[in-house]
């Protein structure tokens, strides 16, 4: 016969299922981008908030961008301060220029309130029919 499950294992396996069913949950809840600028501006707004599971929702993935996005997470938790990433968490984005190369690439210059002078321009692709942020030409 089977042993019976002590109480702390039964509610550590139930913490465990809770957990993977949230973090499936939230990647279930982001709707593919409608348009560039509906791209840039949730990739950004995630960025700001910390909030990577998200941004790299909308992020193209390929081997470089994976390997740009790793090194962006890593300074954000590691060379950020609480109250900077505070700071970038209660910032409004500021667009800047948005401009269209043609009909599946737009290049989205953008600061933040919290930055204001620090400007940032990232380039959003179409690729399958679906817009995605590209860091390979960041500027």
């Amino acid at each position: 016969m089977f042993a019976p499950m002590k109480k702390t294992s039964l509610s550590l396996l139930t913490l465990i299922a809770v957990l993977l069913m949230s973090a499936c949950a939230d990647e279930s809840s982001y709707s593919p981008a409608e348009d560039a600028q509906d791209a840039g501006r949730e990739f950004i707004r995630a960025s700001l908030d910390g909030n990577m599971r998200k941004a790299e929702f909308y992020l193209l993935k390929d081997s470089s961008n994976i390997m740009l996005f790793e090194k962006w997470k890593k300074d954000y938790y590691n060379k950020l301060s609480t109250e900077e990433r505070v700071s970038f968490k209660n910032a409004n984005i500021l667009p800047i220029k948005i401009e269209n190369e043609n009909d599946s690439t737009v290049h989205y210059s953008f600061s933040n309130s919290y930055k204001s002078t620090d400007t940032t321009t990232v380039k959003i692709i179409r690729s399958n029919g679906i817009w995605q942020v590209d860091l390979k030409e960041l500027h």
